[in-house]
């Protein structure tokens, strides 16, 4: 006990040391979120706005919902699928998630 007591008397003596490391670590921290969560979230929302602004007649497209169609026309907001037969969907660009290539049946 009166080992940490002379211990403890002793560190508080001592004069607190410069904040600058405490900066550079609080740096180093939002630089490494910046790359691996920041950068990569907005180049996928970057690709995504892109090919919903690229699609035309005939693209093959799934929803966030998980329907797949193909588009038969496209507005400037919305987009109408064709889902089976004569069976179409309008729905909102926004809820255009993928192209795929073949559809599985």
């Amino acid at each position: 006990m009166n080992t940490l007591f002379i211990a403890l008397q002793a560190a508080q003596g001592q004069p607190q040391g410069s904040a600058l490391p405490t900066i550079i670590m609080f740096a180093a921290i939002i630089l490494v979120m910046w790359l691996f969560m920041i950068r990569p979230q907005r180049k996928q929302q970057k690709e995504l706005q892109e090919f919903r602004n690229s699609l035309k007649k005939g693209d093959k497209v799934v929803t966030v919902g998980g329907i797949y169609g193909e588009i038969v026309e496209v507005n400037e907001k919305t987009a109408l699928l064709k889902v089976d037969g004569d069976v179409k969907l309008r729905v909102d660009k926004q809820g255009l998630q993928k192209d795929y290539s073949e559809v599985q049946k």
